[in-house]
């Protein structure tokens, strides 16, 4: 692992949050349970199951001479996504909490031990350099919004508007702090803390679109299932976008796979016509095609 991520310092910007390290694709033996990540000044490990003491001791130490990190990295830490809650415990350094990071040179806010999740999806990383270079004078539906990463991109590339969907009013909350910390124009972004399924109207209230982002989770008790509901939003296309929108559906599911998403969209809008894939950043190397963050893009052509 720490000859992985040795081997690739020498090409990364370390001033942007990023992954260092991705054992989850289950490319490096013995080491699918580990993933390391960059939230400056902190190095995450993040372990998906228990790892032995001393190896993990051997990794902090090893980590903490890195000759890069010297003076940029002041605590490393470790998730136990294992764990109830995903408890964070510190391994070297100062004990923090929050921090503040930069991806493609914007800001977001990162939270340390209060969630499973921290606030970026880095694996997204691509998807919002797209948003980013392809927002200028758009009126974007951002689906699934959590922080509004999608969002902060969009605004930065210049889009007219964003709505940001989301059940999780407190993950909203979060991602009009964001947009704060960017000093970017509260009045082109609206929050609306309904539930997708339920609220069309409320989607459709701002409309048509220049622009969707859909991002759902895999699934979410209670809520998504999105081997089954997937479609549900795929059908509403014609009624919320503008002709030739660009559409972003983004898939996380290991078991589901790009074929999924296709066929969904062959069936139930077929006017969206595939454009391309957006690939992920390249340290999200997979054994198995597939199994990662899936993005497709497509075009409405009614």
């Amino acid at each position: 692992m720490i000859s992985y991520i040795t081997q690739n310092l020498e090409t990364i910007d370390l001033n942007q949050c990023q992954r260092l390290f991705h054992g989850r694709g289950h490319a490096y033996k013995t080491l699918e349970h580990v993933n390391v990540d960059w939230f400056s000044p902190v190095i995450l490990i993040t372990l998906y199951r228990a790892a032995d003491a001393e190896w993990l001791s051997e990794q902090v130490d090893a980590l903490s001479k890195l000759d890069a990190f010297q003076e940029k990295c002041l605590s490393i830490q470790v998730q136990h996504r294992y764990q109830k809650y995903a408890p964070i415990d510190v391994l070297w350094g100062e004990n923090i909490t929050e921090t503040i990071v930069e991806e493609h040179d914007l800001k977001f806010h990162i939270q340390l031990g209060k969630s499973q999740n921290l606030g970026l999806f880095l694996d997204m990383s691509n998807g919002r350099k797209w948003l980013l270079e392809n927002a200028q004078d758009k009126k974007i539906l951002n689906l699934f919004a959590y922080t509004c990463a999608f969002s902060i991109a969009g605004l930065a590339g210049g889009a007219e508007q964003v709505i940001n969907i989301d059940m999780a009013k407190a993950a909203l909350s979060k991602g009009r702090d964001n947009h704060k910390l960017n000093k970017q124009d509260l009045s082109r972004v609206k929050f609306e803390g309904v539930d997708i399924f339920k609220s069309y109207g409320r989607l459709k209230k701002y409309g048509p679109y220049d622009i969707l982002v859909c991002d759902p989770p895999s699934f979410q008790k209670g809520s998504v299932d999105i081997a089954r509901d997937y479609k549900k939003i795929i059908k509403r296309i014609p009624q919320l976008m503008k002709p030739e929108a660009e559409i972003l559906l983004c898939l996380n599911s290991p078991d589901l796979d790009e074929s999924f998403l296709l066929s969904e969209v062959e069936r139930e809008c077929p006017e969206c016509v595939f454009q391309n894939k957006i690939f992920n950043p390249d340290v999200f190397v997979e054994a198995e095609k597939g199994k990662g963050l899936k993005v497709l893009r497509f075009k409405y052509l009614p």
